[in-house]
Parts: C-alpha cells; structure tokens; sequence
C-alpha cells in the first residue's frame, strides 16, 4: 500500500461517520416520545366523554349549592322570599291588565273612527245622490215619450216625474238633465225646457227605485200613460236590473246658511 492510498481511506472512513446517525440522550428521546402527540379516535371520544361527564357535575354541584342556601335559610327569610315573589307576580300581573285594557281601548277608539268614518261617507255618499252630484246605478225603469204630433205638454210630464217621486224613485235623469228637489218643466208641445235647458221628443226618463213600484205607478187609470196615449203619443216602459243615471249637477255653495251644531 502506497502512501497515496492512506489518506483516501481515511476520507472515506471520515464521510461514514458523518453520514452515521447522531445519537440522542435520555431527554431528547422523552420529548420526541410525547411531541408531537399521537390521538387516536378512541381517544377523543375518552376525551368527550370526560368532558360531558364533568360539566354535568358542576351543574348538579352548583344546583346542589342553591338548594343548600334555601335548606339553610331562616323561615323568616323563607317567607320575605316567597313574599317577593307574590309582589313581583302581583305587579307584573297589574301591568299585563293594564297594558290589555290599553289596547282594548285602542282597538274601540279605532273602530270607532273607522265606523264613524264609513257612516260620513255613506251620508256624503246620498246626499250626493240627492243632490246631483254624484252619478248612480242601480235597478229600475226607461221611460220612453214619442211625441209626433207636438201634443205632449210641460206639465204632462211635469205629472210623470212627480208620479215616479211619489212610487219611490231615488234617481232621475231627463234627456241629459239630472232632476234634482227644485227641478221644473216648462214650455209647449215641441218646445219643452227642463231647468230652461230645451230638450225635444224622444222624452227619455232614466230612474233608479224599485222597478216593481214604477211601472205600476205610470199604469194606473187615468194616469200618465192614459194622459199621454190621448195626446197621441206613445209611451214605452222597461225595467233593468241596472240603470245608469250620469247626468250630473254642479255642487252649489249656499251664500248664506251654515251649518250648525244639533
């Protein structure tokens, strides 16, 4: 062996033991032991189990503790106690009354105005009606008035409208001309006005009421047909089931009345 293969050998021998593993001492070897921990399913379960086990006895323990507090108690604080309780039981009791008869009150003052309210607008509603204001439909009857022969007078018809008020009608209107509480017919055969507005035959009457009541009135011997039929003109009655009366009046500010407190 040369001296150039010494050294070698004692490279390769210096590699090995730096490549060989460093060994650990007794403390190094507990942490690598206990770090990081190894937990196994079995394990949490233990853990949960465990965990359950002691909050449920602080529980009891607590419960136990106030439950000693009472036992040990004087009858004298016992009953303060339960006295307590009844005045805070009372109490919440009288605001719980209170605040029910709150609202019942609120409820009554509201359907109050509500009804209040629906009453104002139902007597709007037909003194409208009454006064020609407001349109209106309803049951009633068409009267027709074919005058060929120019013979039917102001005051002819003038009767029929007074013989529809008299069987009922609620609404009626006049070749366009709503026919209100002063309403009046004047002129001749063929010139007839109505509120000085001149109207010509056909005279149809629009009216609302009870159509049963109408006709009959209209009908009667001697009255408005008969009345007309001798003037030679001719006279058409029909009832509806709906009766459209559209014609409508300007709302009227009285200059003087008022009105005043019953």
């Amino acid at each position: 062996m040369n001296d150039e293969e010494l050294p070698r050998d004692e490279e390769r021998a210096g590699e090995q033991r730096a490549d060989a593993p460093k060994e650990l001492t007794g403390r190094q070897r507990l942490i690598a032991g206990v770090w990081p921990p190894r937990v196994t399913r079995a394990q949490l379960i233990v853990a949960l189990l465990l965990f359950v086990l002691g909050l449920g006895l602080a529980i009891q323990v607590r419960s136990n503790s106030d439950n000693s507090a009472l036992r040990g108690a004087r009858q004298e604080d016992l009953v303060r106690i339960l006295d307590e309780l009844d005045d805070r039981t009372q109490r919440l009791e009288d605001e719980k009354q209170r605040l029910d008869d709150q609202r019942t009150e609120l409820e009554n003052s509201s359907d109050q105005a509500e009804e209040a309210r629906k009453q104002t607008v139902e007597k709007e509603r037909q003194l409208g009606i009454l006064a020609g204001t407001v349109a209106a439909h309803g049951p009633g009857i068409t009267l027709t008035i074919n005058d060929p022969g120019d013979g039917v007078e102001a005051d002819m018809l003038l009767d029929a409208l007074q013989e529809l008020r008299a069987a009922g009608a609620e609404a009626i209107e006049v070749n366009g001309v709503r026919v209100v509480v002063n309403t009046y017919f004047s002129g001749d055969g063929g010139h007839i006005k109505v509120d000085d507005r001149s109207i010509s035959a056909p005279y149809v009457f629009k009216v609302i009421g009870k159509p049963q009541d109408l006709e009959p009135a209209l009908n009667i011997p001697g009255g408005v047909v008969q009345t007309l039929e001798k003037e030679q003109a001719t006279v058409h009655v029909a009832q509806a089931d709906d009766i459209v009366v559209n014609a409508l009046r300007p709302a009227k500010r009285p200059d003087y009345a008022r009105s005043s407190p019953q």
